[in-house]
């Protein structure tokens, strides 16, 4: 019995581990599709821009110009960047998530044991 306690103790302490860890990628998830977002949105501006129209990158506090179809190539180079991520975290969540439902399996058969055990004991 005290073996089962044991094993359910660790398997707990593990499943909680699991899920904070999944916590932290679900945050990074986030933060990807917010950057996502906001760098496609940057993409459309430019877009929208003629070849004589002036684009300024922020340096610290101070603006300064940059050639457009560097900045149109920077953006582009960040959203493949972005978006390789966004499948590398995609990844992390599956895996992640497999993993959950495996240790909450294992924690399920755990306390059934147990139980188990612990009905003969009460008759």
């Amino acid at each position: 019995m005290a073996a089962l306690q044991a094993r359910l103790q660790a398997a707990s302490t593990e499943y909680q581990s699991i899920q904070a860890e999944l916590s932290a990628v679900v945050d990074a998830r986030q933060k990807l599709d917010a950057q996502l977002s906001e760098n496609e949105l940057v993409q459309k501006e430019f877009a929208s821009l003629s070849a004589d129209n002036t684009v300024y990158k922020l340096l610290g506090p101070v603006l300064v110009q940059q050639d457009q179809a560097e900045a149109k190539q920077n953006v582009d180079t960040r959203l493949a960047f972005i978006r390789s991520e966004i499948n590398r975290v995609e990844g992390q969540l599956k895996d992640l998530g497999d993993k959950s439902d495996k240790k909450k399996h294992e924690l399920v058969e755990i306390q059934a044991a147990i139980q188990q055990g612990a009905a003969p004991a009460a008759a």
